[in-house]
């Protein structure tokens, strides 16, 4: 009777012991979250793989931006795009900003003829141009800063157009003057260049200095050297 009841004693065991561990898989399964279930608290999500911009958000975490490593391309108008150069001489007319970068765009576009004056309204300039064209001066480019002193409107852009005619190219910049002007100026040069596409070209100096007061003399109108080569850098990409 030992001998049986010694035996009853070990298939005891061994059947408790199969229970605990059945008992404990069971356990285990339940603690694990169903297939396809979002992730844990305190975990990020990856956004999946499209081309676009995507972002995960839960109210109390802080929202993890993700953005295609291929930057979208700048309009045509922008001052990041370059242009094709155009063959010719290439004529420049403004006024006392154009005399500021003079040097500068000189060695980046070697021969071109710069025509600047001080205080120089758009409506001279118009002027200049129309000289240059009929005593046969004018290049096959032609770079147009003016409005540092004052308005422009419609009627302006047009006018220099067709003062230009025949021109190949004619390049526009833009204003960053702390004057009641600026941003009439820059809209109608805007919109300027858009009546004459694949002619008029917009060099945005507005966007390009905004950033960077420092290229700017006490005045806030005349250019550091620094201004003066970035300006002129920025022209030589479209002239």
């Amino acid at each position: 009777m030992s001998k049986v009841s010694r035996i009853d004693q070990i298939i005891g065991a061994l059947v408790v012991i199969l229970l605990l561990a059945l008992l404990a898989v069971a356990l285990v399964d339940r603690s694990q979250p169903a297939h396809g279930a979002g992730p844990a608290t305190g975990r990020t999500s990856l956004p999946s793989s499209s081309s676009g911009p995507s972002s995960t958000t839960d109210p109390g975490r802080v929202t993890v931006t993700t953005a295609s490593t291929s930057l979208p391309l700048p309009s045509t108008t922008s001052s990041t795009t370059p242009t094709m150069p155009v063959p010719g001489p290439v004529s420049a007319v403004g006024d006392s900003i154009m005399l500021d970068i003079q040097p500068n765009l000189q060695a980046d576009i070697p021969g071109a003829r710069v025509d600047g004056l001080v205080s120089r309204q758009f409506e001279t300039g118009i002027q200049v141009v129309a000289a240059e064209r009929a005593s046969g001066d004018l290049g096959s480019v032609l770079v147009v800063e003016l409005g540092t002193n004052g308005s422009v409107t419609s009627s302006d852009i047009d006018a220099m157009m067709q003062a230009a005619s025949g021109v190949t190219r004619v390049v526009f910049v833009n204003v960053d003057v702390p004057r009641s002007w600026e941003a009439s100026d820059n809209a109608a040069l805007a919109a300027g260049v858009a009546r004459y596409p694949g002619v008029a070209v917009l060099a945005d100096w507005y966007a390009l200095s905004s950033p960077h007061p420092e290229w700017f003399t006490p005045d806030q109108v005349h250019l550091e050297p620094a201004g003066a080569q970035a300006l002129a850098d920025l022209i030589a990409r479209y002239a």
